[in-house]
């Protein structure tokens, strides 16, 4: 549909079980914790992983979400020669400040449908970062919720949820 030209490259969607769905507008404080949550995954995981930021995450051929940030296994390429896959990422995180319940309701089935290990929604509104994790058909079967004085931890690794707030 972009390379028809239905979309202009700088329209904010994604594809969702087939249909296309607006992205809502990102506001500063969106940006600043997504630029964060890059600089914190990139000290921890540089050279390990690949961190993937607001680009395309290909789940199938009826959706293909862009979330905020995924860690994704190391290619030497960086995914040049194909798109990053559900097999490919290792924890997606998605930045929630108007679109949370989005996030909670509809993506969390999403990424845990498609095998996605482990999911966050760092929720600016409640000031949280709530955790998914064991995916199933059905979503994931373990939700928990971190809040300012906790810390999440994957892959060996803490994230004070102050610090991805902040």
């Amino acid at each position: 549909m972009g390379r028809a030209g239905l979309f202009d490259e700088d329209d904010r969607v994604e594809l969702i079980g087939g249909e296309i769905v607006t992205m809502t507008p990102i506001g500063r404080r969106h940006v600043a914790c997504v630029n964060r949550l890059v600089a914190l995954f990139h000290k921890h995981f540089l050279g390990r992983f690949i961190v993937s930021s607001q680009n395309p995450l290909r789940l199938s051929e009826k959706s293909e979400p862009q979330p905020d940030l995924a860690v994704l296994a190391f290619r030497p390429d960086f995914y040049a020669s194909r798109a990053a896959t559900a097999e490919d990422a290792l924890l997606v995180v998605e930045v929630g400040e108007s679109s949370a319940a989005l996030d909670r309701n509809v993506k969390a089935g999403l990424y845990a449908r498609h095998g996605v290990p482990e999911y966050w929604i760092v929720d600016l509104t409640e000031g949280l970062v709530e955790s998914h994790a064991d995916p199933s058909p059905r979503g994931y079967r373990r939700v928990r919720r971190y809040g300012p004085e906790e810390s999440v931890e994957w892959n060996g690794e803490k994230f004070p949820v102050d610090e991805m707030l902040a």
